[in-house]
Protein backbone atom coordinates (compact mmCIF):
# COMPACT_ATOMS: atom_id res chain seq x y z
CA UNK A 1 0.00 0.00 0.00
CA UNK A 2 1.21 3.77 -1.15
CA UNK A 3 1.39 5.63 1.99
CA UNK A 4 2.09 9.73 2.49
CA UNK A 5 2.75 12.33 4.93
CA UNK A 6 -0.15 14.85 6.21
CA UNK A 7 1.30 18.07 4.57
CA UNK A 8 -0.78 20.10 6.32
CA UNK A 9 -0.09 18.56 9.77
CA UNK A 10 -3.15 19.78 12.33
CA UNK A 11 -1.43 23.13 13.15
CA UNK A 12 -3.99 26.16 14.66
CA UNK A 13 -3.40 27.63 11.48
CA UNK A 14 -4.53 24.07 9.50
CA UNK A 15 -7.47 23.75 11.66
CA UNK A 16 -8.72 27.43 11.78
CA UNK A 17 -9.42 26.50 7.79
CA UNK A 18 -10.83 23.51 8.89
CA UNK A 19 -13.32 24.59 11.03
CA UNK A 20 -14.91 27.32 8.43
CA UNK A 21 -15.85 24.06 6.45
CA UNK A 22 -19.66 23.12 6.28
CA UNK A 23 -21.55 21.18 4.54
CA UNK A 24 -22.53 24.02 2.52
CA UNK A 25 -19.43 25.38 1.35
CA UNK A 26 -17.91 22.45 0.83
CA UNK A 27 -20.18 19.54 0.01
CA UNK A 28 -23.00 21.35 -1.75
CA UNK A 29 -22.67 18.97 -4.45
CA UNK A 30 -23.73 15.95 -2.70
CA UNK A 31 -26.67 17.45 -0.57
CA UNK A 32 -29.12 16.28 -2.78
CA UNK A 33 -27.99 12.62 -2.05
CA UNK A 34 -28.47 13.23 1.85
CA UNK A 35 -31.81 12.46 3.71
CA UNK A 36 -32.94 11.45 6.76
CA UNK A 37 -32.20 7.77 7.47
CA UNK A 38 -29.06 6.80 5.78
CA UNK A 39 -25.83 6.16 6.96
CA UNK A 40 -23.00 8.09 6.09
CA UNK A 41 -19.19 7.19 6.81
CA UNK A 42 -16.83 10.78 6.69
CA UNK A 43 -13.69 10.03 5.55
CA UNK A 44 -10.53 12.31 6.77
CA UNK A 45 -13.81 14.07 9.30
CA UNK A 46 -11.07 16.52 10.64
CA UNK A 47 -12.48 18.59 13.58
CA UNK A 48 -16.26 17.75 12.45
CA UNK A 49 -18.24 20.42 11.07
CA UNK A 50 -18.81 19.42 8.31
CA UNK A 51 -19.59 16.04 9.83
CA UNK A 52 -21.94 17.63 12.43
CA UNK A 53 -24.26 19.26 9.36
CA UNK A 54 -24.04 15.77 7.94
CA UNK A 55 -25.33 14.02 10.95
CA UNK A 56 -28.08 16.75 11.13
CA UNK A 57 -29.74 16.23 7.99
CA UNK A 58 -29.61 11.93 8.14
CA UNK A 59 -31.81 12.44 11.46
CA UNK A 60 -33.99 11.11 12.48
CA UNK A 61 -33.36 7.40 11.48
CA UNK A 62 -29.96 7.84 10.17
CA UNK A 63 -26.25 8.28 11.34
CA UNK A 64 -22.82 9.25 10.56
CA UNK A 65 -19.39 7.61 11.13
CA UNK A 66 -16.57 9.98 11.30
CA UNK A 67 -12.92 8.19 10.39
CA UNK A 68 -9.88 10.25 10.45
CA UNK A 69 -6.14 9.13 10.62
CA UNK A 70 -5.13 11.45 13.15
CA UNK A 71 -6.28 10.34 16.56
CA UNK A 72 -6.04 13.58 18.11
CA UNK A 73 -8.37 15.65 15.85
CA UNK A 74 -11.36 13.10 16.30
CA UNK A 75 -11.63 14.50 19.98
CA UNK A 76 -12.05 17.54 18.57
CA UNK A 77 -14.47 16.17 16.20
CA UNK A 78 -16.49 14.99 19.16
CA UNK A 79 -16.49 18.17 20.76
CA UNK A 80 -18.30 19.68 17.99
CA UNK A 81 -20.78 17.22 17.62
CA UNK A 82 -21.63 17.17 21.22
CA UNK A 83 -21.71 20.84 21.14
CA UNK A 84 -24.53 20.80 18.24
CA UNK A 85 -26.37 17.87 20.48
CA UNK A 86 -26.25 15.43 18.51
CA UNK A 87 -26.56 12.00 18.72
CA UNK A 88 -26.16 10.08 15.93
CA UNK A 89 -22.46 10.43 15.06
CA UNK A 90 -19.39 7.63 16.11
CA UNK A 91 -15.87 7.53 15.93
CA UNK A 92 -13.14 5.80 14.36
CA UNK A 93 -9.36 5.98 13.78
CA UNK A 94 -8.76 5.09 10.09
CA UNK A 95 -7.13 4.93 6.77
CA UNK A 96 -9.16 5.38 3.90
CA UNK A 97 -6.74 3.17 2.00
CA UNK A 98 -8.02 -0.18 4.21
CA UNK A 99 -11.38 0.80 5.86
CA UNK A 100 -12.22 -1.41 8.92
CA UNK A 101 -15.65 -2.07 7.98
CA UNK A 102 -17.65 -4.99 5.95
CA UNK A 103 -18.38 -4.76 2.29
CA UNK A 104 -21.62 -2.22 1.59
CA UNK A 105 -21.85 -0.89 5.42
CA UNK A 106 -23.27 3.21 3.98
CA UNK A 107 -25.41 4.67 1.61
CA UNK A 108 -23.33 7.66 1.15
CA UNK A 109 -19.32 7.49 1.21
CA UNK A 110 -17.79 10.99 1.48
CA UNK A 111 -14.17 12.17 1.54
CA UNK A 112 -13.64 16.14 1.42
CA UNK A 113 -9.86 17.29 0.67
CA UNK A 114 -8.33 13.57 1.51
CA UNK A 115 -7.42 11.90 -2.01
CA UNK A 116 -4.43 14.59 -2.52
CA UNK A 117 -2.80 13.45 0.99
CA UNK A 118 -2.95 10.25 0.34
CA UNK A 119 -0.15 7.68 -1.55
CA UNK A 120 -2.52 6.01 -3.80
CA UNK A 121 -5.85 7.57 -4.09
CA UNK A 122 -7.53 5.00 -6.75
CA UNK A 123 -7.02 2.33 -4.02
CA UNK A 124 -8.46 4.75 -1.71
CA UNK A 125 -11.97 5.28 -4.50
CA UNK A 126 -11.94 1.39 -4.32
CA UNK A 127 -11.97 0.97 -0.57
CA UNK A 128 -14.65 3.39 -0.52
CA UNK A 129 -16.76 2.05 -3.23
CA UNK A 130 -16.50 -0.98 -1.24
CA UNK A 131 -17.60 0.11 1.82
CA UNK A 132 -20.68 1.48 0.17
CA UNK A 133 -24.05 -0.34 -0.23
CA UNK A 134 -24.64 -0.87 -3.99
CA UNK A 135 -27.05 1.91 -5.43
CA UNK A 136 -25.62 4.40 -2.33
CA UNK A 137 -23.04 6.95 -3.44
CA UNK A 138 -19.27 8.01 -3.46
CA UNK A 139 -18.83 11.15 -3.22
CA UNK A 140 -14.94 13.28 -3.29
CA UNK A 141 -13.91 16.52 -3.44
CA UNK A 142 -10.43 18.08 -3.26
CA UNK A 143 -9.06 21.31 -4.51
CA UNK A 144 -6.26 22.01 -7.52
CA UNK A 145 -3.33 24.29 -6.44
CA UNK A 146 -2.44 24.21 -9.85
CA UNK A 147 -5.14 26.32 -10.74
CA UNK A 148 -5.55 28.72 -8.41
CA UNK A 149 -5.58 32.17 -9.08
CA UNK A 150 -5.70 35.59 -7.92
CA UNK A 151 -5.75 39.27 -7.97
CA UNK A 152 -3.15 41.22 -7.54
CA UNK A 153 -0.51 39.36 -9.11
CA UNK A 154 2.37 38.84 -6.70
CA UNK A 155 5.69 36.73 -7.64
CA UNK A 156 5.63 35.85 -4.05
CA UNK A 157 2.89 34.54 -3.92
CA UNK A 158 4.23 32.73 -7.03
CA UNK A 159 6.74 30.98 -5.81
CA UNK A 160 4.54 30.04 -2.51
CA UNK A 161 1.93 27.93 -4.78
CA UNK A 162 5.13 26.05 -6.36
CA UNK A 163 7.10 25.66 -3.50
CA UNK A 164 3.54 23.91 -1.62
CA UNK A 165 3.39 21.75 -4.35
CA UNK A 166 7.07 20.81 -4.64
CA UNK A 167 6.27 19.73 -0.50
CA UNK A 168 3.14 17.90 -1.09
CA UNK A 169 4.42 15.78 -3.79
CA UNK A 170 7.62 14.95 -2.16
CA UNK A 171 5.16 13.61 0.71
CA UNK A 172 3.54 11.33 -1.50
CA UNK A 173 0.22 13.21 -2.57
CA UNK A 174 -0.64 15.32 -5.19
CA UNK A 175 -2.07 19.01 -5.03
CA UNK A 176 -3.67 18.85 -8.45
CA UNK A 177 -5.84 16.81 -6.96
CA UNK A 178 -8.93 18.15 -8.42
CA UNK A 179 -8.52 17.96 -12.11
CA UNK A 180 -7.39 14.32 -11.57
CA UNK A 181 -10.42 12.78 -9.51
CA UNK A 182 -12.82 11.53 -12.83
CA UNK A 183 -9.72 9.72 -13.77
CA UNK A 184 -9.22 8.13 -10.28
CA UNK A 185 -12.99 7.30 -10.21
CA UNK A 186 -13.10 5.55 -13.15
CA UNK A 187 -9.81 3.93 -12.68
CA UNK A 188 -11.56 2.81 -8.86
CA UNK A 189 -14.04 0.95 -11.39
CA UNK A 190 -16.85 3.54 -10.95
CA UNK A 191 -19.24 3.40 -14.47
CA UNK A 192 -21.57 6.44 -13.37
CA UNK A 193 -20.09 9.52 -12.55
CA UNK A 194 -21.24 12.78 -11.91
CA UNK A 195 -18.14 15.24 -12.42
CA UNK A 196 -18.24 18.64 -11.65
CA UNK A 197 -16.44 22.11 -10.01
CA UNK A 198 -17.23 24.09 -6.70
CA UNK A 199 -15.49 26.83 -6.00
CA UNK A 200 -14.09 29.29 -2.45
CA UNK A 201 -13.54 32.62 -3.12
CA UNK A 202 -12.17 34.99 -0.74
CA UNK A 203 -12.81 38.89 -1.80
CA UNK A 204 -14.04 40.96 1.01
CA UNK A 205 -11.91 42.31 3.43
CA UNK A 206 -12.54 40.10 6.21
CA UNK A 207 -12.29 36.80 3.92
CA UNK A 208 -8.18 38.20 2.30
CA UNK A 209 -7.64 39.30 6.28
CA UNK A 210 -8.28 35.68 7.39
CA UNK A 211 -7.21 33.42 4.20
CA UNK A 212 -3.94 35.29 4.04
CA UNK A 213 -3.28 35.12 8.09
CA UNK A 214 -3.82 31.27 8.38
CA UNK A 215 -1.51 30.57 5.22
CA UNK A 216 1.10 33.47 6.89
CA UNK A 217 1.04 31.38 9.84
CA UNK A 218 0.76 28.17 8.27
CA UNK A 219 4.25 28.88 5.83
CA UNK A 220 6.00 29.85 8.91
CA UNK A 221 4.92 27.28 11.87
CA UNK A 222 3.25 24.06 10.52
CA UNK A 223 3.89 20.84 9.86
CA UNK A 224 4.35 22.28 6.36
CA UNK A 225 7.08 24.52 7.54
CA UNK A 226 9.21 21.85 8.56
CA UNK A 227 8.65 19.57 5.95
CA UNK A 228 10.08 22.37 3.39
CA UNK A 229 13.00 22.80 5.45
CA UNK A 230 14.01 19.44 6.33
CA UNK A 231 13.33 17.92 2.67
CA UNK A 232 15.58 20.96 1.70
CA UNK A 233 12.78 22.53 -0.53
CA UNK A 234 13.00 26.24 1.38
CA UNK A 235 14.68 28.07 4.62
CA UNK A 236 13.27 29.85 7.33
CA UNK A 237 14.39 33.11 6.00
CA UNK A 238 12.90 32.04 2.61
CA UNK A 239 9.47 31.20 4.34
CA UNK A 240 9.06 34.27 6.51
CA UNK A 241 9.25 36.29 3.13
CA UNK A 242 6.68 34.25 1.47
CA UNK A 243 4.08 34.67 4.67
CA UNK A 244 4.99 38.32 4.81
CA UNK A 245 4.07 38.16 1.09
CA UNK A 246 0.57 36.68 2.18
CA UNK A 247 0.10 39.49 4.45
CA UNK A 248 0.69 42.06 2.08
CA UNK A 249 -1.74 40.34 -0.31
CA UNK A 250 -4.26 40.42 2.12
CA UNK A 251 -4.01 44.43 3.37
CA UNK A 252 -4.45 45.09 -0.82
CA UNK A 253 -8.09 46.11 -1.35
CA UNK A 254 -8.49 44.70 -4.71
CA UNK A 255 -7.21 40.82 -3.21
CA UNK A 256 -8.90 38.56 -4.82
CA UNK A 257 -8.39 34.72 -4.68
CA UNK A 258 -10.11 31.58 -6.11
CA UNK A 259 -9.99 28.00 -4.97
CA UNK A 260 -11.28 26.01 -7.48
CA UNK A 261 -12.50 22.02 -6.43
CA UNK A 262 -13.00 18.88 -8.61
CA UNK A 263 -16.10 17.06 -7.65
CA UNK A 264 -17.33 13.92 -8.69
CA UNK A 265 -20.43 11.70 -6.73
CA UNK A 266 -20.15 8.22 -8.03
CA UNK A 267 -22.93 5.48 -7.89
CA UNK A 268 -21.94 2.29 -6.37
Amino acid sequence: MADAVYTHGHHESVLRSHRWRTAANSAAYLLGEVRPGLHVLDVGCGPGTITADLAALVSPGGSVTAVDAAGDVLEQARATVAERGLDNVEFAVGDVQALDFPDGSFDVVHAHQVLQHVGDPVLALREMRRVCRPGGVVAARDSDYGAFTWFPGSPVLDEWRELYRRVARANGGEPDAGRRLLSWARRAGFTDITAGAGTWCYATPGERAWWSGLWADRTTASVYARLAVDGGHATASRLAAIAEGWRTWGRHDDGWFLVPHGEVLCRA
